[in-house]
């Protein structure tokens, strides 16, 4: 439980305990609450960021350290191109071997600039998913700030609100405490765990549907 939700029930607590006891302070700082929701919100999506950059920079030293070798290797290897580059070779025209380093290079690149697409997208899904249920998870703790708030001011119905109060300030959310156990673990069996080039073939297929289940259970 963080900390804002724990003051907000210390605040509601004292609310309970009837008109009386409610200190003066209280409206005051409940208000306070409301601003300081805010700041803890913004920096939450600032660790947030910094979380999917460096995941994402995990992922592009995967397609540049892992991927990209076993892809060059296959492609040299296909007989076809292994022909035309000897062609090129016993070739005394240095034009030719421009022509094939250009040709071969726009290929390459465009199949290495599809693959750390295919791979970054489901992250970046995956960060405007949990971005969207924070902002959904902190917009309702500030209208129950407010609304504590107003209560405490008014001072008025206290035991009629008690347990409306209490249920909508057990905020929890474990699918997005979890998310980011489960995206680390992601990203890690695609860079780590792949050790065979059939393993790293798979691995990028495997953490794409990894992460678009991460992002499937906190949409739902």
């Amino acid at each position: 439980m963080s900390p804002w939700i724990r003051i907000l029930i210390v605040l509601s607590s004292v609310a309970i305990a009837g008109c009386a006891s409610i200190p003066p302070e209280a409206p005051e700082l409940s208000g306070q609450l409301g601003t300081r929701i805010t700041a803890i919100e913004s920096s939450h999506n600032r660790l947030l960021e910094q979380f999917f950059a460096e995941k994402r920079r995990r992922v592009d030293e995967f397609v540049q350290e892992v991927w990209v070798p076993t892809f060059a290797a296959e492609f040299f290897g296909d007989q076809q191109v292994d022909a035309v580059w000897k062609q090129v070779v016993a070739s005394n025209d240095p034009k030719d071997r421009l022509r094939f380093v250009v040709m071969v290079g726009a290929k390459l690149q465009s199949k290495i600039n599809e693959k750390r697409i295919e791979l970054i997208e489901p992250l970046e899904d995956l960060e405007r998913t949990v971005k969207a249920k924070l902002k959904v998870d902190y917009d309702q703790a500030r209208a129950i700030n407010n609304t504590l708030t107003s209560f405490l001011q008014s001072a008025s119905k206290v035991e009629a609100n008690r347990k409306r109060y209490l249920e909508m300030l057990g905020i929890t959310d474990k699918q997005v405490e979890a998310f980011i156990d489960e995206t680390d673990e992601a990203v890690s069996d695609l860079v780590v765990k792949a050790k065979g080039a059939q393993d790293k073939a798979n691995s990028g297929k495997a953490f794409v549907e990894k992460v678009k289940s991460i992002a499937a259970k906190i949409k739902s």
